[in-house]
């Protein structure tokens, strides 16, 4: 590319499914506006993906069809589009392949860059080699941009985020129609919102992915999968969403990464957050992020955060930065200068909590209750006590005041072990 005359990115895509057709789609429809906006034109070189005789909605055979997707990297390409999926495997043998070599990468993976980010950001600087993945989080939500780009020049005291569609469309159908958790997912993986298998995204894995990634761009962090602590949404009942709702909380799975007194926290689970702020708005499928710096103050961002045209549209920003010359340190601070990431414990989380209980309806529960609750130092903010519960007891729940968690957590092992409690407690972690 020796000047502005004759320089073009030529693509080599590898995954071809909704979001590999989207990029395509994209590619062809918009060709004058990317070669406007990118200032050289945009073309497709090479494919690549399992099954070629699929039919993918978009015609593919102006394009070399290469087998083995690594092999994308030596076929005359300069930016190779990465949507294959998967921490290991061809993915990453891909992006060492390319970024090795000086070839531009960009991937949707989110468990690609939350795995190895570390090292292939420390390739790609050596070789030169941009290294994006806008499309990695939050779908169409431009947040990597915001974190890496827009609010550079913020100390960043907290991110917190809806970062999982099918969650929240899960909660949020649970909610206004009172339905169990195991029927609206039923009704989900019916809508394809919920793959077949959905532990990825119902147990927090999805959410944990994108953490990581966003706990390393805010905090100039190793990204660390391997050490967060993740909970997902399976034990949530109706019953808690009535009762946040009682209490003027919604219930949300967040991704949370925060500065602390004791250090970088980094963690994801369900939790109650008051009805009055920005994220407990955000409803169905969409995705939202909540960014505190101490020069922007709150910033939110919030939209789709999957599908064929909003992951689409983040992939084909990223090519255009590419095409742009943006190439700045690829997690936003020199891979050399990343901190090693040293995690706070969950035990050490301080916060307020929702605790349930069902217990024997009799005289002297309440004592018991509250003589564990005092020896573990843990207050109680507010109670509520109702009648009976459909299998029998009755419920008794309690938010607590500012505690730290390993009181909560021996709080309620031994509230486990009293005669009275009749199933396992249900907590909650309340975000102000």
């Amino acid at each position: 590319m020796s000047n502005q005359g004759d320089r073009k990115i030529i693509l080599g895509i590898a995954g071809l499914g909704t979001v590999g057709a989207g990029v395509v789609k994209i590619v062809e429809k918009h060709k004058a506006l990317l070669a406007a906006r990118a200032g050289c034109p945009i073309e497709i070189g090479a494919v690549s993906a399992r099954d070629r005789s699929r039919d993918r909605g978009v015609d593919l055979s102006p394009y070399n069809w290469v087998d083995n997707p690594v092999d994308l990297a030596s076929g005359g390409v300069n930016v190779v589009v990465e949507l294959i999926g998967g921490s290991d495997g061809p993915a990453l043998a891909l992006a060492r392949e390319a970024l090795g070599k000086g070839i531009g990468f960009v991937t949707a993976n989110k468990a690609l860059i939350a795995t190895h980010g570390k090292e292939l950001a420390a390739l790609a600087e050596k070789t030169g080699a941009p290294l994006k993945f806008e499309a990695a989080v939050a779908g169409g939500i431009p947040i990597i941009k915001a974190l890496r780009e827009g609010l550079a020049g913020n100390a960043i005291s907290s991110v917190r985020g809806i970062l999982n569609g099918t969650c929240n469309y899960i909660l949020t159908r649970m909610e206004r129609e009172g339905l169990a958790f195991d029927e609206v997912l039923k009704d989900a993986q019916a809508l394809g919102y919920a793959e077949a298998d959905p532990t990825f995204d119902i147990d927090g894995i999805d959410t944990a992915h994108k953490t990581a990634i966003l706990a390393a761009l805010a905090f100039g962090t190793e990204p660390d999968i391997e050490n967060l602590p993740t909970e997902g949404i399976r034990n949530i009942a109706p019953v808690d969403i009535e009762y946040a709702k009682e209490l003027g909380y919604r219930i949300k799975l967040l991704g949370v990464t925060q500065q602390t007194e004791e250090g970088i926290e980094t963690r994801v689970h369900p939790a109650m957050v008051p009805t009055r702020s920005a994220i407990a708005n955000v409803m169905d499928a969409t995705n939202a992020v909540v960014v505190d710096g101490d020069a922007v103050g709150q910033t939110v961002y919030e939209g789709a955060g999957a599908g064929e045209g909003p992951t689409a549209s983040a992939v084909l920003g990223d090519i255009v930065d590419v095409a742009r010359g943006a190439n700045g340190p690829r997690l936003g601070v020199p891979a050399e200068k990343l901190k090693a990431s040293s995690p706070v414990p969950v035990a050490k989380h301080r916060g307020t909590y929702y605790i349930r209980l069902r217990v024997d309806d009799r005289p002297g529960v309440m004592a018991d209750i509250t003589a564990v609750l005092a020896e573990e130092n843990v207050s109680i903010e507010s109670m509520l006590q109702r009648g009976q519960a459909a299998d029998g007891g009755v419920y008794i729940v309690l938010t607590t005041h500012e505690t730290v968690e390993a009181s909560v957590a021996a709080t309620l092992d031994r509230f486990t072990k009293l005669e009275c409690v009749l199933e396992t407690p249900t907590m909650l972690r309340i975000e102000a």
